[in-house]
């Protein structure tokens, strides 16, 4: 009998660049359950009837609405700072198991912060040290992102997008509008990204996801966007297609994700390797593991299986995410250099 962990095995050995995956998508069953007795939420007692609730089960609807109500959930369990604190370090250890070099881990404070009351600044706090010391620990690099979403205030996300340039330092690294793109725009967010950038933030924009390739134009021209995250509706339009290779904009493109959340039809459906073909910079990413049930490993074995991606081309795309990191110079060079050599290209 073949031994079916063969295949896996090849892709978790091999180094990886992950740039889009959410904090909030990344909490352990097991822990939703701890946080639960600890803290009196009300969810079910058993992991397999929690697991209906905060993931993507088979049967579910493929349905952005579907894949968001998921969060309405996981909102429920940011109950105290060691919460916080506790689901920080577990993801970036989940990362670290996966094999991934360096992580860009976004957050959304709000969110974070909404179950108590707690002080957006905080928050920020908790995250930054969380993740910094789970980042030694566990022997990989993290860098962080702060989401704001496009269904709240506008006002709100100014004061997260000036609180997370107080971080820069400290490995806060980027902005980024996330959210319900299929129902609101994101044109009240103009001028709080444009100062964002200014004040030394990068930006990466969920664009031509649930909405049309145009909003991928709007990222690029109109919040400054460097890197769109999913993005794969932008072969849509020709047009926008250039002007992304043109600015040398990367794509965030999360296979899984997309399928579950009803953006393609299936995953051999996923345009992925048309985006590739196309010319344009792709990444590949989780999302929202935990959500979704998958591990990078899972995703970068899905790509080359169920995608037709070569080994070649899959190993250029961790290259690639390398080299669109929002690290520093220095430290880019540094991890361009080891995933070279890792991957021997």
């Amino acid at each position: 009998m073949r031994d079916e962990t063969v295949p896996l095995n090849q892709y978790f050995s091999l180094p990886k660049v992950e740039l889009h995956r959410h904090l909030e998508g990344s909490l352990r069953l097991t822990t939703m359950l701890d946080v639960a007795r600890l803290h009196g939420v009300t969810v079910p007692i058993s992991l397999f009837n929690l697991s209906g609730l905060v993931q993507v089960q088979e049967k579910d609807p493929q349905t952005f609405t579907n894949f968001l109500d998921k969060f309405k959930t996981l909102r429920l369990f940011y109950k105290s700072p060691d919460v916080i604190d506790r689901v920080t370090r577990e993801a970036v250890e989940d990362a670290a198991r996966d094999n991934i070099r360096y992580l860009e881990l976004r957050f959304t404070p709000v969110a974070l912060s909404r179950a108590e009351g707690f002080p957006l600044h905080d928050v920020m706090d908790w995250v930054v040290q969380s993740a910094k010391e789970a980042a030694q620990k566990y022997k990989i690099k993290v860098g962080l992102i702060v989401s704001v979403n496009r269904h709240e205030s506008p006002d709100l996300a100014e004061q997260v997008a000036w609180l997370a340039a107080d971080y820069i330092k400290d490995g806060m690294f980027g902005l980024d509008l996330a959210g319900n793109e299929a129902e609101f725009q994101s044109k009240p967010f103009h001028g709080i990204f444009k100062e964002a950038k200014q004040s030394g933030l990068h930006v990466t924009i969920h664009a031509g996801e649930w909405g049309p390739a145009e909003n991928v134009r709007d990222a690029i021209l109109n919040l400054g966007a460097e890197r769109i995250g999913h993005g794969v509706r932008v072969l849509e339009d020709e047009s926008i297609v250039a002007l992304a290779k043109e600015r040398g904009t990367v794509f965030e493109v999360c296979v899984t994700s997309n399928y579950q959340s009803g953006v393609v039809r299936s995953l051999p459906a996923h345009p992925l390797p048309r985006m590739m073909a196309a010319g344009l910079q792709v990444t590949l990413n989780t999302d929202d593991p935990s959500v979704s049930r998958i591990t990078l490993t899972h995703e970068y074995q899905h790509v080359c299986e169920k995608l037709n991606v070569p080994m070649s081309v899959l190993k250029q795309s961790v290259l690639r995410a390398a080299q669109a990191s929002f690290l520093n110079d220095d430290e880019k060079t540094q991890l361009v250099d080891s995933i070279k050599k890792e991957l021997k290209l």
